[in-house]
């Protein structure tokens, strides 16, 4: 995942990409899997490698594509707002690929015409 984002000419998202990392950390501390001193450390490290990415904010377009039906339900709601929030980068980047590893995501988006990656 690492060398697909480092070699990547643009990476965009939604901004759930940047809280989903931090409630991740916020759980991990929680749980006691890792201290807080390494999740500032991480959260450091992540707020460095994404400082270039461009993240969509989740406005009413996003959300009216999100409520609409997928080829591959059942579907997630934060699947379903990642989804159309490339669904609208993908208008502006033609050359777009999707990065997930997530089944589901990853079988609407290549139904929706999206390439995925890894």
């Amino acid at each position: 995942m690492r060398k697909i984002l480092a070699s990547a000419e643009v990476v965009v998202g939604s901004v759930l990409v940047a809280l989903e990392f931090d409630r991740a950390l916020r759980r991990g501390v929680a749980v006691k899997r890792f201290t807080e001193a390494r999740a500032a450390e991480r959260s450091g490290a992540f707020a460095r490698a994404s400082s270039p990415w461009s993240l969509f904010r989740i406005d009413d377009d996003i959300v009216r594509r999100a409520r609409a039906l997928f080829p591959a339900e059942p579907l997630r709601t934060l699947d379903a707002i990642h989804l159309a929030t490339a669904l609208t980068a993908l208008t502006a980047l033609p050359r777009l690929a999707l990065l997930s590893l997530d089944d589901r995501i990853r079988r609407n988006a290549e139904a929706l015409g999206l390439a995925v990656v890894p």
